[in-house]
């Protein structure tokens, strides 16, 4: 990449002169680019690119601790822009305390005519991290907490701080009942997510105590919303109708009946029935949700890939749906209005949608079997491959990682695995790409017989965990703190008698 020997951290960090966890921040933000050391130990990087970042940035990045600017990619992702620094808690230290701090850059944006130094005030935050590769929630290693606890555990860790020992989120009859009457006059065709978004607004008018910010307040408000968002989900169309069970079906009769990958992934264990929708209110929200997304209840294992897909998009840094949310929390808008906002800050191809995208490449690959060719024509096209490269994630994205390694264990998912094996080898030989958390997403939806929008309604059923966190933290601060000042480039000025 670099001329000469590559750098390791520390001597990054001596070079820059800065501490070496905000190296860590630097890659995580796109700013250096890291590649793992011979031996897996540590990274390395490019003294070429070092030395520009410390002639061209470095000073003013850390001349403006409280601006920057990041580039949205992806689902949530950042990269390629300067950016300055802040103080969050460092991995490990536990809510509350006044342990070391790591340098992490402020949120912003990016593009042409993007907003500078001075326009954008820096957002302390003590829920989530993104550092040298690994995601953390509170200071604890994200995808190892999630693998020991269910969305429900994460939800109590990113709100409070400690997980409750039974966390019950549940819609109140007279809500259900109201959502149900509203969905019935929505068009067939309604969208998933407009579905949510109504549901949202159905719900605040049900509450008139919604403008209690009350932590206890809210923390109710909350559960009630997570759950009210799949309550409002319609039983799907037909499992043959979707692109996930056609492709189960086209998979299914290579490997035989006996082995069925659809049959697989709707298997009706005894273990799961009193888990599925049929149990109600008593299912946690992945069971819960599988029976709305699936049109069944699934097993064990497969709903436990739900609950990991869940806990780990949680939260991830200040994306641009969360920053939305927080805005609308900063101007003190009550929890469903925050969730509103950022519901409406998720609608694009850009950030939530994006899981769509992958689903859909994912199944043509499975229809056509050939990933050279359907990797080729988005090449040629000059479009970028659905499902791969994140500006958070140079050496590879940890939650693709982990929720890739638990659908291994569902027969289900073995065609769409392999599948997705060899666009990774393909797009990773042409462009260095290495799969990120759509790509795992459409696996997971894939292998279950979900409909293409299946992966956005499951990212925002996560995020919205997220959102109220950051709604709960920003209740604390100064309110309208968030208030950027406009860059007048319009026509000059003129007086009154011109």
């Amino acid at each position: 990449m670099g001329h000469g020997e590559r750098l390791t951290s520390r001597e990054v960090a001596e070079r820059l002169g800065v501490k070496l966890e905000t190296v860590y921040a630097y890659a995580s933000r796109g700013l250096l680019h890291s590649q793992r050391a011979a031996g897996g130990r540590g990274s390395t990087f490019d003294p070429a690119e070092v030395e520009r970042l410390r002639t061209a940035g470095h000073a003013r990045a850390r001349a403006a601790a409280a601006n920057g600017t990041v580039a949205v990619d992806g689902v949530d992702g950042v990269a390629g822009a300067d950016v300055p620094e802040r103080e969050v808690p460092a991995a490990g230290t536990p809510s509350g305390s006044t342990g070391p701090a790591v340098a992490a850059p402020a949120v912003g944006v990016a593009g042409a005519g993007a907003l500078r130094g001075g326009d954008l005030p820096a957002v302390r935050t003590r829920l989530t991290l993104v550092a040298d590769g690994r995601l953390y929630y509170r200071g604890v290693d994200a995808v190892e907490f999630v693998a020991r606890h269910r969305f429900e555990d994460v939800a109590g860790w990113l709100w409070r701080g400690r997980t409750d020992p039974a966390p019950v989120f549940t819609v109140p009859p007279d809500l259900a009942a109201t959502l149900e009457r509203v969905g019935g006059i929505l068009p067939a065709r309604s969208r998933l997510t407009d579905r949510m978004r109504v549901a949202v607004s159905v719900a605040a008018a049900s509450d008139p105590l919604r403008f209690d910010l009350r932590e206890d307040s809210v923390l109710l408000t909350a559960r009630t919303l997570v759950a009210a968002l799949v309550e409002a989900l319609p039983a799907p169309p037909e499992a043959s109708q979707t692109a996930g069970a056609r492709a189960t079906a086209r998979a299914a009769e290579s490997v035989g009946a006996a082995e069925s990958v659809g049959a697989a992934a709707m298997t009706e264990s005894a273990a799961m029935t009193g888990a599925a929708e049929s149990a109600g209110e008593r299912a946690g929200i992945a069971a819960r949700l599988w029976g709305r997304l699936a049109g069944g209840p699934g097993d064990t294992a497969a709903i436990a890939c739900l609950d990991r897909a869940l806990g780990l998009l949680a939260d991830h840094d200040l994306a641009v749906s969360t920053f939305a949310a927080r805005v609308a929390a900063s101007a003190r808008a009550d929890p469903y209005a925050v969730v509103s906002a950022g519901l409406a800050a998720l609608d694009g191809p850009l950030h939530g949608g994006a899981s769509r995208l992958a689903y859909r490449l994912l199944a043509e690959v499975v229809d056509r079997g050939d990933a050279v060719v359907v990797v080729s024509e988005h090449l040629r096209a000059d479009q970028r491959i659905p499902g791969f490269g994140h500006g958070l994630y140079p050496d590879g994205d940890p939650r693709a990682r982990a929720l890739l390694a638990a659908l291994a264990a569902l027969p289900a998912a073995e065609t769409f695995l392999a599948a997705a094996g060899e666009i990774a080898r393909v797009a990773g030989r042409e462009r260095a790409l290495r799969p990120n958390v759509d790509l795992a997403l459409a696996v997971l939806t894939m292998a279950a017989g979900m409909a293409a929008e299946a992966g956005e309604v499951i990212f925002a059923v996560a995020r919205t965990v997220g959102w109220l966190a950051h709604a709960l933290e920003e209740y604390q601060e100064t309110p309208l703190r968030l208030r950027p000042r406009g860059v007048y480039a319009g026509p000059p000025v003129t007086g009154p008698e011109a």
